[in-house]
Parts: structure tokens; sequence; C-alpha cells
């Protein structure tokens, strides 16, 4: 299981990756271990134009960054929370939270998420120098190794290590941080998917620059502006705000029709109601009411925007808008008041609708007239009709709505810091996502106190999409003597994941609907040391049994069915072979256990051929656990030579260590 990924990963170079994509695509323009340019060049330039001039962001650890992301896999398995996962909300749901490194584990997402998530948000570490950033890995790399595998020089490996040993919290540490986990990132989403980032003054301008050079500057699709604070305690000027920046993996791909619910509807419907309940159909009276009960609200509040929705008729709220034609003269007739009996007056480039059209509409009280005809008369536009605009750059929430629905869920205050907001996430995440009946995947590898998941499932719960979450986050310790530890959390993990039990029973009350409220728990482990070596040493006898103390067989077949692209929520059938137990899922037989005889690969065999609705394609088996290797040998053979008649039967063996 981890052999393979310690020997590629000794042997890795830096662009080993873009190089095998180039021998894939253009075998022709290499020779051996060279690239003909010129060759190349003549190949793609009918499609391309290619340049010579170019910008691109530099930082020490860039090269470095790249190298982690995409030529060292992760040698960490998925550990299975047995317990948890086998509760009855949880056994079957498809959705998932990972405790660990988020680099290790978007590494593993990559095996079967690849193309698959509509959108991804993180609020990673600002790097204010107050919010304990300073970066740090587990790569044991010599400086020799570095310079062979980056072709650098000896000092610049030297600084790298530097960098990378001291817990810098520099520009260039949070950079080469951020970098692959962006990278890993955009290799997730579909080609429409969108990732949103939520960042403070400190890193912005970085930020823009290592997203340019990971997406592409022209699939920048804009930021939001995110005023959360009226804090007064800063020199020169007060930050009152955050940002939130959006790209897309392939603007092509996806036309942005990015809406939102204008914020404020709701409160206008009930003011109005309340307006019709005291004075009945007095349009002009409810006008009146409505005009002054706007005036309380300030520009900074939503409902100031909508203030032009001041009528109100057996319909609805509207407002009255503009009637006139968009071509001078196009529609000329005259329109008589329902009052007065004078023909109204006309706008100077004659009517929008054709004569008949706005008869029609004048006798379905569509038309709103002014008190006399003097006043030109105007189309009636209603509220309900208009509830979604595109997407506004600017958000006023303050940032304490946040901290205290995590105090009302949590029981007690400050557990958790500067939580996210439920409804403005959950607002950009059904934005730039399209529904499916699939499900979208909403991907948060920085997920902290869990925001992103109730955020999901707050829009499942009130029916506005069909979403499914994976959430990612390293069991980091909550400080000492804070209120979290005060109420016995020790992670930041536990934390999040109890917020999203009790907000899904909080939801599931307040709403009564059949969603999915579990998740699938896992944990990214690391081997110990001395098992690492004992694995490079290749000893199948030694360590078997070393093996299971260190993980179990549900972490193996966990991390395989994922290795394999078959996710992290399949559907697992046991297959009886006469005592011995095999794991099918889709085209694949996983052999993990010890003990198989000759007597279980003939019923295995038998199977095969015999049931039209067994079609295993490849057949994985445990090297640990099959010491003997006439076994593997003979079931090896067999598979090659199976028959039948009515089905197609062409099947692999697999052997793992």
């Amino acid at each position: 299981m981890i052999k393979e990924t310690l020997d590629n990963n000794e042997q890795g170079k830096l662009n080993d990756k873009k190089i095998s994509i180039l021998r894939e695509n253009f075998p022709n323009c290499f020779s051996g271990d060279t690239l003909d340019i010129e060759k190349f060049q003549r190949e793609i330039n009918q499609d391309i134009d290619l340049s010579s001039e170019g910008y691109e962001m530099n930082f020490l650890g860039k090269n470095y960054a790249k190298y982690i992301a995409d030529s060292i896999d992760t040698e960490t398995v998925l550990v299975s929370n047995g317990e948890h996962n086998t509760k009855p909300q949880n056994s079957k749901s498809e959705n998932v939270y990972i405790t660990g490194d988020n680099l290790e584990v978007l590494k593993h997402l990559r095996r079967s998420y690849t193309n698959q998530v509509s959108c991804c948000y993180i609020d990673p570490p600002y790097n204010t120098g107050g919010d304990d950033f300073a970066y740090n890995d587990n790569f044991k790399f010599t400086k020799q190794e570095l310079q062979d595998a980056l072709g650098i020089e000896e000092q610049e490996a030297d600084r790298i290590l530097n960098m990378t040993s001291s817990k810098s919290s520099s520009h260039s540490a949070w950079l080469t941080f951020m970098y692959p986990r962006l990278y890993l990132a955009r290799e997730l989403l579909k080609e429409n998917g969108v990732i949103f980032i939520s960042i403070d003054e400190n890193e912005h301008s970085q930020l823009k620059l290592l997203c340019d050079d990971i997406y592409g500057e022209e699939n920048f699709a804009g930021e939001i502006i995110w005023k959360n604070s009226s804090k007064n305690d800063q020199d020169y000027i007060s930050m009152q705000h955050e940002y939130i920046m959006f790209y897309v993996k392939d603007k092509k791909k996806n036309p942005g029709n990015w809406k939102e619910k204008k914020e404020g509807i709701e409160e206008i419907y009930k003011a109005f109601e309340g307006f019709r309940e005291i004075h009945g159909d007095d349009w002009q009276v409810i006008h009146n009411e409505a005009l002054e009960w706007y005036k309380q609200f300030p520009e900074s509040n939503p409902i100031h925007s909508s203030k032009h929705y001041s009528w109100m008729d057996e319909r609805g709220v509207y407002f009255p808008s503009d009637i006139s034609g968009p071509n001078y003269g196009q529609y000329r007739y005259d329109v008589v008041h329902p009052v007065t009996g004078e023909i109204c007056k006309e706008p100077a480039s004659g009517w929008r609708f054709p004569e008949t059209t706005m008869k029609q509409r004048i006798e379905d009280n569509l038309v709103h007239f002014g008190k006399t005809h003097e006043t030109i008369p105007n189309n009636k536009t209603y509220l309900k009709d208009t509830e979604y605009q595109s997407l506004t750059s600017i958000k006023y929430r303050d940032g304490r709505v946040a901290s205290k629905q995590l105090t009302t869920l949590l029981g007690a205050k400050d557990i958790f810091t500067n939580p996210k907001d439920v409804d403005l996430t959950a607002l950009l995440i059904k934005a730039v996502t399209v529904n499916n009946s699939e499900g979208n995947i909403v991907l948060d590898f920085f997920s902290g106190s869990g925001t992103t998941a109730h955020s999901v499932m707050h829009l499942n719960a009130n029916n506005e999409g069909n979403y499914k979450y994976i959430l990612v986050q390293i069991d980091e310790p909550v400080k000492e003597g804070s209120v979290a530890e005060k109420h016995g959390y020790k992670t930041i993990d536990e934390i999040g994941r109890e917020r999203i039990h009790r907000a899904a029973q909080a939801l599931k009350e307040n709403t009564n609907a059949d969603i999915d409220y579990g998740f699938k728990h896992y944990f990214a482990k690391a081997l110990t040391e001395s098992i690492i070596d004992q694995i490079r040493e290749f000893d199948p006898n030694l360590l078997a049994s070393q093996l299971e103390v260190e993980f179990d067989k549900e972490t193996i077949l966990t991390t395989w069915m994922n290795q394999d692209g078959l996710g992290l929520t399949p559907s697992v059938e046991e297959v009886n072979l006469g005592g011995y137990i095999g794991y099918y899922v889709d085209d694949y037989l996983y052999l993990l256990d010890k003990g198989i005889s000759q007597q279980h690969v003939d019923i295995l065999l038998s199977k095969i051929v015999e049931d039209k609705n067994f079609n295993p394609t490849s057949v994985i088996v445990y090297g640990y656990n099959f010491p003997n290797f006439n076994i593997l040998t003979q079931l090896e053979t067999n598979l090659k030579q199976l028959r039948n008649e009515e089905k197609s039967i062409e099947v692999s063996l697999i052997k793992r260590y």
C-alpha cells in the first residue's frame, strides 16, 4: 500500500508530472529524455499564439512548493472512525469529514475527486502576525536531495530548508504553504468549478498574484468586500472589512450567471402585509406608510436598496418602472386615464408595447397610473419577479452575528473565535454553483468551526439545492487555558464536528427536512518511522503482523477504494467465498484477509464465471497477507484463462504492499 509510494517519492523530480503529460500527448517530440522544442512549437503553433513576453510571481520556495504538490505523493493512510461511521445517521451519508494535514488529504482526494468538486471555499491563515501562522512541514529532505530534485544551487537549498524548518511566517513561507494546497484544489474542481477564498489585507496582494499564477489571471472572477466590523482601534486607517476572492477553473466553461436573492426582501413583505392588515386596499395610504418605513434604514442596510418598491396592489409589492419604448417613436397611440378620462401624457420616445398589448396590460391592472393624466403611466414591476440580482461586490454583515450563532449552538461564548457567517457562505455557495441531480460537492480544507458544513445543510434543508460536503481540518490543539479546553475540547476538529452535530439537530427540529444530516469521518494517519524503514527493506514475513498493529483492514480498504477512484462513501458488498470474505465495490474485488486457500480461490473463479451479477474487472490482494506465493500465481494464471460464452470476462490481478 505504501511501498510503491515511498519508491516513487524517492525518485521524483520537480517536473515529472508535466513531462509525463508532454510524453503522452507529444511522443514524437521526444528523443530519449530530450524534448525537441522546435518540433514541439511546430506541433502547436497553428492553434496557439506564442509569446516571448511574460510576467510571473517568484518567491523563495516556489519550486519546492511545486515539487511537494506534484512529485511527492502522500505517505499517509485513511483510517475510518468505525464507531462514528456505523451509526444510523452516518452509515449511508455522502458527506465527508477528514481529520489531518490538508496537504496530505488533498493528495488522497485527487485520486477519487479530480474534476468532481463544484465549489471550494477556504478561510486560510491570514498571517496577521497574531494568528499563530508558522510554516512547518514533515518532509525530511537533505540539502543534496533538494538540489537534485529541484535542480538548484546549494545556497538556495540551504535557504529553503532553513525556512521550512524554522517556523517562518514570512510572505515567502506563507506562499510556500499555500501554493501546493491551491494547486491541488484546482485539480479537484470541475471545469466550471469555482474557488472562493477569505483573506484580509496582510496577504491579499500576495494571494491575488498566487492565484493568478495557479488558476490563470483570465479566470479571476472578482472579489467581494465583506464589511464585518465596526472597530476603531488602528492607526492610519481602521480596517473594517475582509476580502473574498473568486476564481473559476475555466471561465469558458462557466457563464458566470451568478445570482443572489436580494437581502431584506422578507422584511419588506412582512411590512407591507402589516400595512394592508391596517389599511385594506387603500393603496395610496399604504404607499405613504411604506415611504415613511423605508426612511429608518441607512444606506448600509440592504433594505435601503429596495426602497423604490413602495407601491402595492392585490398582486403584491411593486415599483412603477419606465414604460417608454427603446426606439424613438416606435409605438404611438392614445392611452386614456381611468379616472379623469383624459388622454395621458405620452413618453417622448413612445410606448414600449404595441397598442393591443398595452390595452391587455391595462385590463390586467399591470399599468400604474398617476393621480391625473398629466403623469406618464408606468409599468408595474413586482418584487416577487425580481427577487434575484447579480452577485454584488459589497456585503454588510456584522461578524458578531456568526459568533452569537455559534455560541447558541455550542452553549458557550468564545469556544471558537471569528467563525464565518453561515448565511453569507450559503448565499455564495448557491450563487456560484449550478444545481444537478447528482448533487454538488462543496470542499473546505481549512474547515475550522465547520461553517461550510452548516451552510450546506442549511441550503439542503431549505430546499435551495442538492449539496454534499467534504471538510478537512488538522487536529490542531486548542490553546491551554482557553474556553474550548475548559469545555472539554482538545483539538479544533473536535469543535468542528460537534458544531456539525448540533447544527444538524437544530435544522432537523426547525425544518423537519428529510436530508443527509450525517457524515463519514476519517483520519489521515502517518506511519511510524520504524514501519516505513521496514517497508523500504521489504520483508513481508516481518511486516505482516506489525502492520496489523499499525492499521486495520478497514484502513486498507478505505485507502485503496479511494486510490482506485471509488471515493470515500461507496457501498461495499461482502462476498462469501466459502468462509473467506472478499469486498466487492463496483468493478473491484478486494481480498485483504489472511487464510485464503485454494478452495476459496476455486469458489471465486466459479462465481466469476457463473454469477451474472458478479463482474469484477480487478482483483486486488493485500500481498502481506498472501505469503503463499503459489496461490497468488495460480490465481493470476486462472483469472487469465476464465471463459464464459454468455458474458465477457477479463479480470486482472493487482498485488499491493
